[in-house]
């Protein structure tokens, strides 16, 4: 599963894009737990101090937020799907 990296999330990975081994009929949830397994320092960012994803970060899945998915994080990946996360993001 390819995955793309935004803002300051893109500088702690080093990349815009990482490939994560992923079984078929993986979660979103499971992927996450894959990113930060291989990519430690991502934990800090993306989850609370309880494993839970941080309300703050926006994964996108084929260009909609997991959150309003019908499986919400629990939502079945596909091969073929874009997955995009973003962490906050301000400016003007």
């Amino acid at each position: 599963m390819v995955v793309n990296f935004y803002a300051t999330l893109r500088e702690i990975v080093g990349s815009r894009q990482v490939e994560f081994p992923l079984l078929p009929g993986s979660t979103v949830r499971q992927l996450i737990a894959e990113i930060v397994r291989q990519i430690p320092a991502l934990r800090a960012e993306m989850l609370d101090s309880q494993g839970y994803l941080h309300g703050h970060i926006h994964i996108f899945v084929n260009g909609r937020d997991s959150s309003i998915l019908d499986g919400g994080l629990d939502t079945i990946l596909e091969p073929n799907d874009t997955i995009s996360i973003f962490p906050p993001v301000g400016g003007g």
